[in-house]
């Protein structure tokens, strides 16, 4: 369905404001980044390894690929308001939780517990996927994702400060505080959107095979899941590398974090003006080729010697500038396969996204405690935006082969 009726902020008479599709978007990412110049300090404290510490990174998002899976067509069924309000809840609850923790797997368990955010970062898309239609949906998301990049440019240096004057505890105390102040957002302004939901989980399981035997979807997932692989890598790598490898302090590693943001939302920003005009498929071919293309230059520079961290952190706003023209147009081709599963389709192929970067952050983080340096960094890096051009590719041949059907 198309709504055209002018959002007003803060009336859930009328569809959700951009501002609150932003917030909900923004919050898992302010709570994934936030914490990364902490990981040092939250080893210490714990009197356990940075490998161990790490993991509340990957751990983090693969509790985030599970939640998405449920989020999606618990909404479908259920509606994306009731859904994204419980999981904002139960967020603000695990955090407040995690100041407590007095062992490091009490602590990892109450870090899982806080991806229940994951459901609000999913519905925000599915939310724009049932106001707009195909492309201008790619276009919204963009815009969507481009108020969303600034949380993980700002968070890592927030965090920095708030770790280093107060402790790693108050970085959570923050992020609880966010989190309720996009519930009482959200209560007010949040209508429903998914007007037309199956009557059973039955009916709607139904419709599943569908959508799991498209080839499409699955091409635009592969996508997702490489291009992201990338990024998750660096946010599992980069503390250990700007505090071991360069060694900065926690504040200066916050600003280290934040160049993949800046690139990731002047990507968005160009996704937004121009996927309506492209389409979905040149973008995402655009973001993948400019990924690569950054990747080559950290790969000769760290080859010859020539990294440092400026260098290396710049260069890697070429990984967030591909990034931000390939995730919202695959995104929103995946949603645009079968828009009635909008909300199913966000959260399969969010969790299938979202597990494919646990999966690189975590192999970053064993091989960067065991070989060192920060070549083993780059190398999943660069292995993970290579394997991300074969889906790409993909799609495009299979666009044309439904072209010429």
């Amino acid at each position: 369905m198309t709504t055209r009726a002018r959002a007003r902020f803060l009336d859930r008479t009328t569809p959700p404001h951009i501002a609150t599709l932003v917030l909900l978007a923004s919050v898992g990412a302010l709570n994934m980044a936030t914490i990364l110049p902490a990981l040092p300090q939250i080893a210490e404290y714990f009197d356990t390894s940075y490998a161990v510490a790490q993991l509340a990174v990957p751990l983090y998002l693969i509790g985030v690929a599970v939640l998405q899976l449920a989020a999606g067509p618990l909404s479908d069924r259920y509606g994306r308001r009731p859904v994204a309000l419980i999981c904002l809840v139960v967020f603000v609850i695990a955090s407040l939780a995690t100041v407590f923790t007095t062992s490091v797997g009490l602590f990892l368990f109450c870090r899982v517990l806080q991806a229940v955010v994951a459901g609000a970062f999913a519905l925000s898309r599915a939310i724009v996927r049932d106001i707009y239609p195909g492309n201008e949906a790619a276009s919204m998301i963009g815009y969507v994702t481009m108020g969303m990049a600034l949380v993980p440019m700002l968070a890592p240096m927030f965090g920095g400060l708030i770790s280093d004057a107060f402790g790693w505890q108050a970085v959570f105390v923050a992020t609880a505080l966010g989190g309720l102040a996009v519930f009482a957002i959200a209560w007010q302004d949040l209508s429903e959107t998914a007007l037309e939901r199956s009557a059973t989980f039955r009916a709607q399981f139904a419709q599943y095979p569908e959508l799991l035997k498209s080839r499409r979807f699955w091409g635009f997932a592969f996508s997702t899941a490489f291009a992201a692989g990338a990024f998750f890598a660096f946010l599992g790598g980069a503390p250990f590398v700007a505090t071991t490898v360069y060694g900065l302090s926690d504040s200066m590693s916050g600003l280290g974090f934040g160049a993949p943001a800046l690139g990731y939302a002047v990507g968005n920003f160009i996704a937004a003006r121009y996927s309506t005009r492209f389409g979905y498929n040149t973008m995402i071919l655009f973001g993948a080729l400019i990924t690569m293309a950054g990747m080559i230059a950290i790969l000769l520079t760290t080859l010859t010697g020539l990294d440092t961290a400026l260098l290396f952190f710049t260069l890697s706003s070429t990984v967030g500038l591909g990034n931000g023209l390939t995730l919202p147009n695959a995104q929103a081709g995946m949603m645009s396969v079968r828009p009635q599963l909008a909300g199913t389709a966000s959260g399969l192929g969010g969790a299938f996204m979202i597990g494919g970067g646990a999966a690189f952050s975590a192999m970053a983080g064993f091989l960067l405690e065991q070989f060192g340096g920060v070549m083993p960094l780059v190398l999943v890096m660069f292995g993970s935006t290579a394997l991300g051009l074969i889906p790409v590719i993909y799609v495009y041949k299979r666009e044309a082969e439904l072209a010429k059907q």
